[in-house]
């Protein structure tokens, strides 16, 4: 049986530079956001959220000419969880926004609108797919100040089984698409007067979230190269199956979370009766003094705790997602993480 193998670890300077800045310059880009959509165009619309079968292929963006800053000091694996001082009881919500070629996914609006309605902050992992069929939704979420985005591959490939060219293009390909959605952001008419408030915006993503929760150290070695930092997650909750309900979802999250924890959960269509969950389990995180950030303001307020490889809740469990060498899907396979609810009472009703 494989050991978990875990480590604290200080962030380089230069990481944290690159992170901690992004709630500074909050004003900035929610001008931007005012200024480009009326409150109405931000709201999610009914059906939005299914995941149809693509028209077309999207082909894979240029990326030859791409320039990437490699992480001078790399992480030593990906970041599960953040320790911090004992007066502080932060926790991280993220949502993974995965599209496969083939498909287009979804965009739970009902998610996004109730973070919003209660000033929630939270971090997106977008798959370069899925921004480049979701333009005008990506460009809602970079401008607005409560969230931020990570990439999370390109076409949610496997990256244990990707090498040479089509590693890189899982991982660099977003980083094009969300360059050149950005640009067209700034070059719209409702932009054009808020130049320097548009340089609020990031002008890259430094996060990366890998397809399935599966690495292996080439890909690892990808994401350092193309200055990324690994996130992984300790609060799974399941979301995925649509035999979850959204009691289940929201006791997940309320037992297990601790300060520190990074959640992962779905807002792609795929993230079913997740919207209900939170309604549930955000009221009862606040009770219990528990404060919502980015991920970035997470890895800046203490010292990430390091796994030496993915996984989902113990080492090679999502090694069973190799079977995918065989055949490349349109669609995911059955993707249910291990869930380990501490005791603790339902919900109540």
């Amino acid at each position: 049986m494989r050991k978990r193998r875990h480590a604290r670890i200080a962030l380089p300077f230069t990481v944290l530079a690159s992170l901690a800045p992004w709630p500074l310059q909050a004003a900035e880009r929610a001008a931007v956001q005012v200024a480009c959509w009326q409150p109405s165009a931000l709201q999610g619309t009914p059906g939005e959220e299914l995941v149809v079968p693509a028209s077309r292929h999207l082909r894979i963006p240029h990326i030859a000419g791409l320039t990437v800053e490699p992480t001078p000091r790399p992480l030593p694996g990906t970041v599960r969880r953040v320790l911090l001082p004992p007066n502080k009881k932060l926790v991280a919500l993220t949502f993974d926004l995965c599209e496969t070629s083939g498909e287009t996914a979804g965009y739970d609006g009902s998610i996004v609108d109730y973070l919003r309605s209660q000033q929630i902050k939270a971090t997106f992992f977008a798959g370069g797919h899925w921004m480049a069929s979701h333009r005008v939704r990506t460009q809602q979420l970079l401008s607005d100040p409560l969230f931020e985005l990570g990439t999370h591959g390109w076409a949610h490939r496997n990256t244990r089984l990707l090498s040479g060219a089509d590693l890189q293009s899982e991982i660099l390909a977003p980083l094009a698409v969300y360059a050149a959605v950005r640009t067209e952001l700034g070059q719209a008419q409702c932009a054009a007067p808020l130049r320097s408030a548009f340089s609020a915006i990031p002008d890259r993503p430094r996060l990366f979230r890998f397809p399935f929760g599966a690495c292996r150290p080439e890909s690892l070695a990808a994401v350092a190269e193309a200055g990324l930092v690994a996130i992984q997650w300790d609060v799974a909750t399941g979301d995925p199956s649509p035999q979850r309900s959204a009691r289940a979802i929201a006791d997940a999250m309320v037992h297990n979370a601790r300060p520190g924890s990074i959640i992962v959960s779905h807002a792609n269509g795929r993230g079913y009766h997740t919207a209900e969950a939170l309604t549930l389990a955000i009221p009862l995180l606040r009770s219990k003094g528990f404060s919502f950030v980015t991920v970035s303001e997470l890895l800046a307020a203490g010292k990430p705790v390091m796994a030496e490889t993915c996984y989902d809740a113990h080492p090679g469990d999502t090694d069973r997602y190799d079977f995918l060498k065989a055949h490349a899907p349109t669609a995911f396979p059955s993707w249910e993480p291990t869930i380990h609810v501490r005791p603790g009472p339902s919900l109540p009703r």
